[in-house]
């Protein structure tokens, strides 16, 4: 009973984060158990367990009173979630790079090599990358940073990438529009991690983070 109700939760937790990355469910678009129960065939403990999931991954957000939204976007949460990132991230990094051995180097290796051969624009929405691609660079970003040793750092890291990722996802469009190429931006921050050139990969890394930010407030102000 216990597998069925943990496996029932999982699918649509699965499939909640699909449509709010998808924009299916757009953000600040409110969350009522009913409507969640019919959209997903659920009970009202599972969807309840779903969103408590999501609200710990940042992309939905509990009011009082009013139950859950899909995290609304805004400016200030984007500029201060880019900061804390940019920060962090490039600390892991620069640690992954100073104790990270051959094995390391080779994960990474291997989780790029996935990454660039994973399908970017989903068919059915173009403004929107594949589960795939989506899975392969999360799994890209953690590889990068296994090296470290320290785990809280790497935790609070893939935490702040977590929270990122709706504001990813909506970046998509106008990364497009300005002609971003996100895989050349992969490869080299690979490049100089591998060949332990620490400076130039933080700085690359820094600026892989800072772009996703600057194409969404520059939208937003457009």
């Amino acid at each position: 009973m216990a597998t069925t109700a943990v496996t029932r939760t999982d699918g649509v937790h699965a499939r909640l984060r699909e449509d709010i990355l998808g924009g299916v469910l757009p953000p600040g678009h409110r969350l009522k158990f009913p409507d969640l129960c019919k959209r997903y065939d659920t009970s009202v403990g599972a969807a309840r367990e779903a969103l408590t999931r999501l609200a710990s991954a940042g992309l939905v957000r509990g009011q009082a009173h009013q139950g859950y939204v899909v995290t609304p976007l805004s400016v200030e949460d984007l500029s201060e979630l880019t900061v804390a990132r940019v920060e962090v991230e490039c600390l892991v990094l620069r640690m992954a790079i100073t104790e990270g051995d051959v094995r390391w180097e080779a994960d990474a290796i291997a989780a790029h090599h996935l990454l660039e051969r994973a399908p970017y624009l989903d068919p059915d929405n173009p403004a929107r990358s594949t589960a795939e691609w989506a899975a392969a660079h999360a799994a890209f970003h953690e590889a990068l940073l296994a090296g470290c040793g320290n785990r809280r750092l790497r935790e609070v890291a893939t935490g702040l990438r977590d929270e990122a990722e709706l504001y990813r996802q909506w970046s998509i469009t106008p990364a497009l529009a300005k002609g971003r190429d996100v895989n050349a931006e992969h490869r080299a921050i690979l490049d100089a991690a591998v060949a332990r050139d620490t400076e130039l990969a933080v700085r690359l890394l820094g600026e892989h983070i800072s772009l996703t930010s600057r194409l969404l407030i520059d939208s937003a102000e457009a």
